[in-house]
């Protein structure tokens, strides 16, 4: 609240750089207007929306970054599930401007897909990310230091994650940082295990893997169609304008249909790379 300007402090001073943008996702998650649709609610009544890091991306490409598909994208507020909920807010989060994303809780209540999809936009993030979470293992996966409070108001910096935090802790002070270890980890029973972690395709890949060749076998169907059309001499009596649009559909299916080709080979050798 300190840092948000929501509070002032008691003694001292808060001093922040100069053209910080700062973004927030607190605990309690900002209220969704359920009179309106999910596009409606990240772009407003606009097809395009421009994001944080100087892209401009149509509404609903960046709604299937965070799993939306198009109708439900295009579905009220009321009829999306607690986990599309989520996934939506965390979608109206990376579409503002930021180059600080403040983050209280941000696993609570989050399903395995969006938590997965949430850590994978984290990673890609490039300004800083400051975060409270009692979920050790997203610790682990999303940040690169840890600040502790150590007592008589002091903060302590440590490198890495929380395992790291609490192995460096150990080779100075096992009997303390074990119970200090315990105290600031919590008890949550949603809390999933660090050590151990299997590699596996994300949500997203897993996903993708598995529609992929439901849409290589609609763009092959599209691809027949272009090209009977084109090799139909009827065609070539119309105008101009018409014969180039027919032409360049076949080039753009063949391109799309090539890049999905692409994609599911590499998603199939990453797969079985992973041995899953």
């Amino acid at each position: 609240r300190l840092l948000l300007g929501e509070q002032t402090p008691d003694a001292g001073r808060v001093r922040l750089g100069t053209g910080l943008q700062v973004a927030y996702f607190d605990q309690h998650r900002a209220a969704l207007d359920d009179t309106r649709t999910a596009r409606e609610n990240v772009a407003g009544g606009d097809e395009f929306i421009d994001l944080g890091d100087g892209k401009r991306r149509h509404v609903m490409g960046y709604l299937q970054d965070f799993l939306f598909s198009p109708d439900r994208a295009n579905a009220p507020i009321t009829r999306l599930s607690g986990g599309e909920r989520n996934r939506l807010l965390l979608a109206q989060l990376f579409a503002r401007p930021s180059n600080l994303l403040v983050l209280d809780e941000p696993t609570n209540d989050l399903d395995v897909e969006t938590l997965e999809l949430l850590e994978e936009r984290l990673t890609d993030y490039p300004g800083t990310l400051l975060l409270v979470s009692h979920d050790r293992a997203f610790l682990d996966n999303a940040v690169t230091s840890v600040l502790v409070p150590e007592g008589g108001g002091q903060i302590g910096e440590y490198v890495g994650g929380y395992t790291d935090w609490l192995r460096q802790g150990r080779q100075r002070n096992p009997r303390k940082a074990t119970g200090r270890g315990q105290e600031a980890g919590g008890t949550s029973g949603s809390e999933r295990p660090a050590a151990g972690k299997k590699r596996k395709l994300s949500y997203k890949d897993a996903r993708a893997l598995e529609t992929l060749p439901g849409e290589i076998e609609s763009l092959e169907d599209q691809l027949a169609a272009a090209t009977a059309r084109v090799n139909d001499p009827a065609l070539y009596q119309e105008e101009a304008a018409t014969i180039e649009a027919a032409t360049q559909a076949v080039t753009d299916i063949e391109a799309e249909l090539s890049a999905a080709y692409s994609r599911w080979e590499a998603l199939e050798a990453q797969r079985d790379s992973m041995g899953q």
